[in-house]
């Protein structure tokens, strides 16, 4: 896996860049070492875990996790929960959205059935976490370290640039910097071999722009004393109504900021709460989505504005939000009430491999 529009809380479109997105899979063998792979094209950061950029046709970053691993090693993964988002920043590239997923350790009959696709894997073998921590580029091996130090129960992780953020600050210390950089050495590889470095056939910043971007936004769950929950008019083009919130400024802001920026537009000036849950829009009239939900905390004094927002009980939202926005609030609302890690989700419902199906809970706190 390679390191990789502003919406004001009425719903108006903007343009903040977009970001890319990319999803790599963590593969333990029994002795709880890391698949890493070599890559042929790449001199400046030859080591890396399998997986790759998104694509339009891919339906989520899961699928793109799947897809990568059978175009690069020739086999299926069986994908396990979202280990973790990161938010990962670079002075020369939009940021990339990267998502990091568990997978079953690879059987013997798998293991026997590797094909690595030579232009694209050179070298595959499992490294003991240290070694794959010194072997790995500095934000790539910070984001895997912390997938491997957390307790499973935490995942999904919120990372920004590789950084632990929200509920992930409990089980990670909040600056954690890589061990040195030592790429290849060490690890027995032959020197060179393989394909030449692999160049973009465009100039540099045409090439960037011409990879698929993504959206991401930020919900907010607030709710009041009796557990109702806050709802906006949803914009003119959509019937019905909204969670507060909007589009993240992708080329100046973290979600995170824009949790903040939309709880001050709504008069609450405090940061977010925990983020509860992460729920994937696949491009159907736009680009895809990538959903932020954060715990908004108590219903602040809604500045006056053109419409009146509504407080509305969870069993009663279906009377006001469209789908799949009634499977998201539920789903977050669970979460909240749980106490735990967000969820992950795709149009509002856990995804195959991610965790028991959230369709048709609910919470009240």
């Amino acid at each position: 896996m390679a390191e990789e529009e502003e919406r004001d809380v009425r719903g108006t479109d903007g343009d903040g860049g977009g970001l890319l997105a990319a999803a790599g899979v963590l593969f333990l063998d029994g002795s709880g070492r890391l698949l890493v792979v070599r890559l042929p094209y790449d001199r400046k950061h030859p080591i890396a875990i399998p997986g790759g950029g998104w694509e339009p046709a891919d339906g989520s970053p899961r699928a793109t996790a799947v897809r990568e691993i059978r175009e690069e090693l020739g086999v299926t993964p069986e994908l396990g929960p979202l280990a973790c988002v990161d938010w990962s920043l670079d002075p020369v590239r939009p940021p990339i959205a990267a998502l990091l997923y568990w997978a079953a350790p690879l059987r013997p009959e798998q293991l026997a059935a590797l094909r690595p696709q030579a232009e694209e894997v050179g070298w595959w073998g499992f490294l003991p976490a240290d070694r794959a921590a010194s072997a790995l580029p500095p934000k790539l091996s910070r984001r895997v370290t912390a997938c491997l130090t957390a307790p499973r129960t935490a995942a999904p992780l919120e990372l920004e640039d590789s950084l632990p953020a929200g509920h992930s600050l409990a089980h990670l210390p909040r600056h954690s910097p890589a061990p040195p950089y030592t790429r290849t050495a060490g690890l027995g590889l032959p020197p060179g071999g393989g394909p030449p470095e692999r160049r973009p056939p465009l100039e540099h910043s045409a090439y960037l722009a011409g990879l698929p971007r993504i959206r991401a936004e930020v919900r907010l769950v607030c709710t009041d004393p009796d557990g109702r929950v806050l709802l906006l008019p949803a914009r003119a083009a959509r019937a019905g109504w909204t969670l507060p919130g909007g589009v993240v400024r992708a080329d100046r802001e973290l979600p995170r900021e824009t949790a903040r920026r939309e709880l001050a537009a709504l008069g609450a000036e405090r940061s977010p709460g925990r983020l509860l849950g992460l729920d994937w829009r696949p491009a159907d009239d736009g680009p895809a989505r990538l959903v932020y939900v954060f715990d908004g905390g108590a219903v602040p004094e809604v500045r006056p504005g053109p419409a009146d927002p509504r407080l509305c009980a969870p069993a009663e939202v279906h009377t006001l939000l469209l789908e799949p926005d009634q499977a998201t609030l539920h789903a977050c609302l669970t979460a909240r009430a749980a106490g735990g890690a967000p969820v992950e989700l795709v149009r509002g419902v856990r995804p195959e491999g991610a965790g028991p199906s959230t369709r048709g809970e609910s919470g009240t706190t």
